[in-house]
């Protein structure tokens, strides 16, 4: 018996010690794409303030709690991929909203390339900038972009979001 509840206690504190070293890289940009720690189903979001597309502050919780919410990340108008999730979202979205779904996109871009594009289209999405880069920290999707591709991008005219440092930040 001594021993099941050694072994109990054992388990516990190992989950419990695994759930707060997860809980502890909360706030951090991850040194690439692939060691990025998202939110996982079931735990909270983060309490944070975005800037709406026309640069009013608005906080992420306030959103979440006027109707049921999708929330997405994306790396803003100048990428491809992130245009094409977006347009097949498009494909949906009077579904999502009839069924009382509202959707949530959040960028690294600022409100002002958030403006730009909010009118070259006709989404029901509500773009939302997070310049600061809180947000993306909170969520744990954030990695700094190698040099490499950093200077590929540049050719480009693809102006990043940088962090405190001078680190350019982009979301999983």
């Amino acid at each position: 018996m001594k021993r099941l509840v050694a072994m109990a206690m054992l388990m516990f504190g190992c989950i419990a010690g695994a759930s707060n070293a997860y809980a502890l890289e909360r706030g951090t940009i991850a040194e690439d794409a692939d060691s990025v720690t998202p939110l996982l189903n079931g735990q909270v979001a983060p309490k944070t303030t975005l800037k709406m597309a026309d640069g009013s502050p608005v906080s992420l919780q306030a959103l979440t709690m006027q109707k049921p919410s999708i929330v997405l990340f994306y790396r803003g108008g100048w990428c491809p991929y992130c245009n094409e999730q977006l347009a097949q979202l498009k494909d949906i979205e009077k579904d999502l909203v009839d069924m009382g779904y509202q959707i949530l996109a959040i960028s690294p871009e600022s409100p002002e390339r958030l403006q730009e594009q909010k009118l070259e289209t006709e989404f029901l999405v509500t773009l939302l900038s997070d310049d600061k880069l809180d947000t993306i920290r909170e969520f744990g999707v954030g990695f700094y972009l190698d040099t490499v591709t950093e200077l590929k991008y540049k050719t480009y005219g693809i102006n990043l979001t940088k962090d405190e440092s001078g680190n350019s930040v982009l979301p999983a």
